[in-house]
């Protein structure tokens, strides 16, 4: 049992609330961490602003080593870190240690942008009254960052907020899932141990008036939130004048025209669709085929689903682990269930397993209407739902009927096809000959609509985590 308090301004503080962390795979408690108030929101926000006068001292170098040394430190104790991610999360141990060896990027990454954080000249005599006059703007970071990040990536996605901000010389303020608290609070201890000013860093596990707080605060500059379309629209409808960032999650698709490889178009929607129990921002939910190839794709799928490993994620042979609870394996079945009486057909899965309530058998749906919620919506679940298309138009027209918008894959070998969805798919990402959960740490990486706002990656996080400053000098006569 793992007993944690608050980090606050990088110290270990205790409170009397608490906050059970629960192993998905069994339901059983496996951590406890103390529970932040508003009150510890201020005192963070407080000592964050010591933290900033401190870090923002540090030269691009001394902030690059810090962050390198925090990368080595974490490869280190990466066995330790991906154990309590299964526990936490429920993913297999497979995807936990993938998850840590992108951290480990992710920070890595981040130290090499902290030595590039710079300007540019800006040539002012283009300006009819320029003349004599030079200028450049620098950069410089914002001072405060909030972050607030989800379940399925505790880790990960807390390193894509935090290694940025601290490269770009903030102090960061982290409100990790309350349901998955532990791993975020271990990243803040190694962050200090690594040599990042204690004050620069708070880790503060709570819920919702615990994210008000650190989102509607005056003293803070950036909100950097990823999780529901609902949370992210309360945050920007309260946070006030300050830069938000939002990433909001997708129904994500993959089009497969009648030229594409079907077998890779197979392989990539089973790791894109059931990967984290289908618990990703871009794991693959909708699939667009070509009527010509439509049965073959979907006879081919069904014969891979059905060979995948269902069970216990510390098992090093398993494939699809739990759900992070029973309630969203039920809620599943009910979309699943909503769809079939709309006219959508079963071609397996949809039940509970009997070991875990939090398992839910791999599942494919096939005809599945538009109007239904487990087409519209996100179900961030291992469910795949396959329609055919006949015209290039009409999946295109599939594609973007959705509020979503974040990355879409396309099979094609016809590069005129593949430009059509380049230019006509409304998504921040179109990847060609690739699903659409492919995501390389160091892109951008965001969406349109209802998918976010702004782009994560270390290098475009810190355009959000910095302010610019123009300097105009004037040479005289």
């Amino acid at each position: 049992m793992v007993e944690k308090g608050i980090l606050l301004g990088g110290r270990y503080v205790e409170s009397q609330e608490k906050i059970d962390v629960v192993y998905p795979y069994t339901g059983e408690p496996i951590g406890r961490v103390s529970r932040a108030s508003e009150d510890h929101v201020y005192n963070a926000v407080e000592l964050a602003k010591e933290g900033f006068k401190q870090l923002s001292s540090f030269t691009s170098y001394e902030r690059y080593s810090v962050l390198m040394r925090a990368a080595q430190m974490l490869q280190e104790r990466a066995e330790e870190f991906a154990r309590m991610l299964v526990l936490e999360v429920g993913k297999t141990i497979r995807e936990a240690r993938v998850e840590v060896q992108r951290a480990v990027q992710t920070l890595i990454f981040s130290a090499e942008e902290a030595k590039r954080v710079g300007g540019e000249v800006v040539p002012l005599d283009a300006h009819p009254n320029g003349k004599g006059k030079v200028g450049f703007y620098i950069r410089q970071p914002v001072g405060i960052v909030s972050a607030i990040t989800p379940f399925n990536f505790p880790l990960n996605l807390s390193m894509h907020k935090v290694a940025p901000a601290l490269a770009a010389g903030n102090a960061v303020i982290l409100k990790p899932s309350e349901r998955t608290p532990i791993t975020p609070l271990m990243l803040g201890e190694l962050l200090v141990s690594a040599g990042i000013p204690p004050s620069a860093i708070s880790v503060l596990p709570g819920y919702g008036y615990v994210g008000k707080a650190m989102t509607t605060h005056p003293a803070v500059r950036v909100v950097s939130f990823t999780g529901s379309r609902k949370v992210g629209e309360i945050i920007t409808r309260q946070a006030g004048i300050k830069k938000v960032i939002l990433e909001l999650g997708s129904n994500s698709a993959l089009v497969l025209h009648k030229d594409g490889d079907i077998d890779k178009a197979v392989a990539k929607t089973v790791q894109g669709g059931y990967a984290i129990a289908g618990q990703v921002c871009i794991s693959i939910q909708r699939v667009f085929v070509h009527e010509d190839v439509f049965d073959l794709y979907l006879s081919k799928l069904k014969s891979a689903v059905d060979n995948l490993k269902v069970g216990d994620p510390m098992q090093e042979d398993t494939d699809v682990g739990p759900m992070i609870s029973p309630s969203e394996v039920e809620r599943v079945q009910e979309w699943v269930s909503e769809a079939i009486k709309e006219g959508a057909k079963l071609i397996r899965g949809g039940v509970a397993c009997a070991e875990s309530k939090a398992l839910l058998e791999p599942t494919v749906v096939s005809l599945v209407p538009e109007s239904s919620l487990l087409f519209k919506e996100e179900a961030f679940a291992p469910v795949v739902v396959v329609n055919p298309y006949r015209e290039v138009e009409e999946a295109i027209r599939g594609v973007n009927s959705s509020v979503y918008g974040l990355q879409v894959g396309v099979f094609t070998k016809d590069i005129d096809i593949a430009w059509e969805f380049i230019k006509k798919v409304e998504a921040g990402g179109v990847l060609i000959n690739e699903g659409p959960n492919f995501r390389a740490d160091h892109m951008p990486y965001g969406g349109v609509k209802q998918s976010g706002i702004g782009r994560e990656g270390p290098r475009f996080a810190i355009e959000d985590y910095t302010e610019i400053k123009m300097v105009v000098w004037d040479l005289g006569p």
